[in-house]
């Protein structure tokens, strides 16, 4: 199993490309089973998430073809794929096991071709994260749904039918798996309560340019009347904010300066805000952020987790990671998943100062020093937490479990080290 190795005490200055976002992108691309036209997917990561729901699709009969191209002036991937001979209506435990997020196939298979078996899914270790929404809404739009030897088995032979849905919260899986579904369903659905991040504003784009008939982008309360059939489509996947707010943050914590090409503002508007109440430059140009650390001090600073646009909660170990070498305290609240404080330990393995009040608050108290330390990843956001501390530590830090960072940073090596930091990967055998 491979390893990082990072030797901290480089201060990071340059530019950095912002990749495709891999939460976007993994629901555009099950938009594809949406129609028998070709979709074609430009900046899209190369992440192992693509790659697990890739051969999922073909597992299905999904044809998927990867060009390497040119987007906003950088090197980037198009996939293009056409589900015009769907063999298979069964998403298997084999596969699903791997990713979570296969769950996106639920509402484009059941509304195209009326049945889909799907094996309830695994992911990322923090927290309990059910399917509940997504399949209670289903119901609500006709769907037969039962639950057998650990597979969700949904039925809708007359076709799914629109319905007045209002979430429980504001789930960002459940807002694409009913989009998705609504778009070829008879009649009007209405989704309360919808979540209005980026990358459902991504999909709702998408799927317009495929016929869809979607109202309230960018709103909670979406509108969608299903057509008859959608088409093909070229579509680009936007930019990720929380690689972008990741990389923001090593540029503060090691005091350096790094701009982030093609990152959005408008995306980052609570980050960016709480790194400048920390101290940290922030200048915003046309096509880029640049974010500058040199010279500054570094001060404690509160976070709230919050459904968008509040504070993400992809951001708050990363932003941990800085206010353990922060002058002062701060208090970070997790609003939105329990148990997301695993990488604690591990920081505090690395000399942090932190302690954890019950299971949604933690005080982080700046030390002057992080030492280098064997850490070892829980997921993929506190992954990329105890890569920023390995970059400020004294030290050598090895980071093991790095599967967690292959499924959400792409050329995270190559990108660090073009911005000076001293790290490398180590091959093992598994």
């Amino acid at each position: 199993m491979d390893k990082i190795k990072i030797v901290g005490g480089n201060v990071l200055n340059g530019k950095i490309n912002i990749s495709g976002a891999k939460n976007a992108a993994l629901p555009l691309v099950c938009a594809s089973l949406l129609t028998a036209d070709e979709v074609t997917l430009k900046n899209v990561p190369n992440l192992s998430d693509i790659t697990f729901l890739n051969s999922l699709l073909q597992f299905m009969g999904l044809k998927v073809e990867k060009k390497e191209d040119i987007y906003n002036g950088y090197p980037a991937t198009t996939y293009v794929y056409k589900a015009n001979e769907i063999k298979e209506l069964i998403a298997p435990y084999d596969f699903v096991r791997k990713m979570r997020a296969s769950y996106y196939v639920l509402g484009p298979l059941l509304a195209r071709f009326k049945h889909v078996e799907f094996s309830l899914p695994g992911g990322c270790a923090i927290g309990a994260r059910p399917i509940d929404i997504h399949l209670s809404s289903l119901e609500q739009m006709g769907a037969n749904i039962e639950i057998k030897n650990g597979y969700v088995i949904a039925d809708a032979p007359d076709g799914l039918k629109g319905a007045h849905i209002i979430f429980s919260k504001a789930s960002v899986g459940a807002t694409c798996n009913i989009l998705m579904a609504a778009t070829l369903a008879h009649g009007t659905t209405k989704i309360e309560n919808a979540a209005k991040e980026p990358e459902i504003t991504d999909l709702i784009d998408l799927l317009n340019k495929m016929g869809a008939k979607i109202q309230g982008r960018g709103t909670s309360i979406l509108t969608i009347e299903g057509v008859k059939e959608l088409n093909g489509a070229v579509h680009g996947v936007v930019a990720d904010r929380i690689e972008a707010g990741s990389y923001a943050i090593a540029a503060a914590i090691t005091k350096g300066r790094i701009e982030l090409i093609n990152a959005n503002p408008e995306h980052l508007q609570q980050p960016l805000r709480v790194l400048e109440k920390m101290g940290v430059g922030v200048e915003i140009l046309d096509n880029s952020i640049v974010i500058d650390g040199r010279g500054k001090t570094i001060i404690g600073e509160d976070v709230y987790t919050d459904y968008y646009p509040g504070f993400p909660t992809d951001l708050q170990a990363q932003f941990m990671a800085l206010m353990t070498v922060a002058e002062g305290a701060s208090l970070v609240t997790e609003s939105i998943w329990e148990n997301r404080f695993m990488h604690v330990p591990e920081l505090c393995r690395m000399g942090a100062n932190i302690n954890i009040h019950g299971r949604a608050s933690a005080i982080v108290r700046g030390v002057e020093k992080l030492s280098g330390a064997p850490v070892m990843a829980t997921d993929l956001r506190a992954s990329f937490a105890l890569i920023l501390a390995g970059l400020v530590a004294d030290g050598e830090t090895i980071v093991n479990r790095v599967y967690h960072l292959d499924r959400g940073y792409e050329k995270l090596e190559e990108k660090l080290k073009a911005v000076g930091a001293n790290i490398e990967r180590i091959k093992e055998a598994d």
